[in-house]
């Protein structure tokens, strides 16, 4: 007689697997898609794309010119960057941790959106293996006023 009771080492690591495909199905279906805007000769951005996939975001990308669409978004010119994003109804501008965004679509703050102006060592999609990660201000901006949203070093909450 075959004891099916006992779970075999293989069947808890199928399942783990499955359960992480399963969370990040879903976690995938409750965030908006991002459509990034970006230079089609920029590996940065790709590597920024990259890790909003990682964190559970479906992106779709154009390439490109840019600063039209930033202009048209009402990205101030001294926090722009070198791509741009639409996530939920918000523009995201350059190098902002997928962590940061998910923070925004909870708390919906009034704005136009997120923006890490130029490009820190050690942000998504700027790592160097080499170089420390700078500290930087993740920046809520709107067409009359900005604010801190939240501080980063590198990939992670400061």
């Amino acid at each position: 007689m075959i004891d099916t009771t006992r779970t075999t080492r293989r069947a808890v690591v199928l399942g783990m697997a499955a359960s992480v495909a399963f969370a990040r199905h879903a976690l995938a279906q409750g965030l908006p898609t991002a459509a990034v805007t970006k230079d089609p000769t920029c590996g940065c951005c790709e590597k920024w794309v990259a890790h909003l996939r990682e964190s559970g975001f479906t992106v779709f990308v154009t390439e490109g010119p840019v600063n039209p669409l930033k202009a048209r978004l009402g990205v101030p010119r001294d926090l722009a960057s070198c791509h741009t994003a639409q996530v939920g109804g918000y523009v995201v501008e350059g190098h902002v941790p997928a962590g940061a965004i998910k923070r925004l679509l909870v708390e919906k703050p009034k704005g136009t959106g997120l923006a890490v102006p130029g490009m820190p060592a050690g942000s998504p999609g700027m790592e160097v293996d080499s170089m420390e990660p700078d500290t930087y201000d993740v920046v809520l901006f709107a067409p009359e006023a900005r604010s801190v949203f939240t501080r980063y070093r590198g990939g992670k909450p400061a």
